[in-house]
């Protein structure tokens, strides 16, 4: 698995830019105010926020239209639902904690083709009904029982792999999920979105496929307290 995710971090920083959008930047605050477990250098990236705001007039320079690939929209959407989340932090730094803030994610602070969105919006209409319920693996909250913010962009290239690998990262986590082959206390993101995912089996048999423990059809299921604590 080690080697896997070696590929894939290769893939997703060395492919060339032959999509519509250009997340080079992105990857380059991320991989400079970011670390290997997701913690994120707030203070240090509040004093330095001109290239941050480089790549939000870039995505806002460049939305997605019906030329766009699928996979080209996802990696869009993604990156742009995270580099939000870490502007609407850094305007308002420091805090303990996102909910600390008052409705963050029906804040209208975003503002692409004229229109003003939210991170809800973002998150509920048009990410989800993409019907890839891997992006819960993806989109980060700032919070630390959130996925972890992977230091380098989603691409449109390496889109599926990366997201194969945000899912194995998140389940496998110990501080995420527990998982044991007769139980597991699981992240309350399964059960936020819950419609978003299998039921009944066919749910277990979803996390079977990235997790390195083989869970028992009979597994009895439990949810994890969530930990809103800022990410960094």
């Amino acid at each position: 698995m080690k080697h896997l995710l070696i590929y894939s971090f290769l893939l997703c920083c060395l492919t060339g830019n032959t999509q519509k959008m250009d997340h080079s930047s992105w990857t380059a605050i991320l991989q400079s105010y970011v670390t290997d477990k997701g913690d994120v250098n707030y203070k240090s990236l509040q004093n330095n926020r001109t290239v941050l705001n480089g790549y939000l007039n870039a995505l806002a320079s460049n939305v997605p239209d019906k030329t766009w690939s699928t996979s080209e929209k996802k990696a869009y959407w993604i990156n742009a639902y995270n580099a939000y989340t870490i502007q609407l932090i850094l305007d308002n730094y420091p805090i303990q904690s996102i909910k600390d803030l008052k409705d963050p994610w029906g804040q209208k602070f975003i503002t692409l083709n004229d229109k003003t969105l939210t991170l809800n919006t973002i998150e509920h209409k048009i990410l989800r009904p993409m019907g890839d319920s891997r992006i819960h693996f993806a989109i980060v909250c700032a919070s630390e029982s959130c996925p972890k913010l992977l230091n380098c962009a989603f691409e449109a290239e390496t889109i599926d792999s990366q997201l194969d690998q945000a899912a194995h990262e998140f389940i496998n986590d110990p501080t995420k999920n527990s998982i044991t082959p007769p139980k597991i206390t699981i992240s309350k993101i399964f059960k936020w979105f819950k419609s978003d995912f299998p039921k009944g089996v066919d749910f277990i048999n979803y996390l079977n496929t990235y997790s390195t423990v083989q869970i028992s059809p009979e597994a009895k299921i439990n949810h994890q307290n969530y930990n809103w604590a800022l990410n960094e």
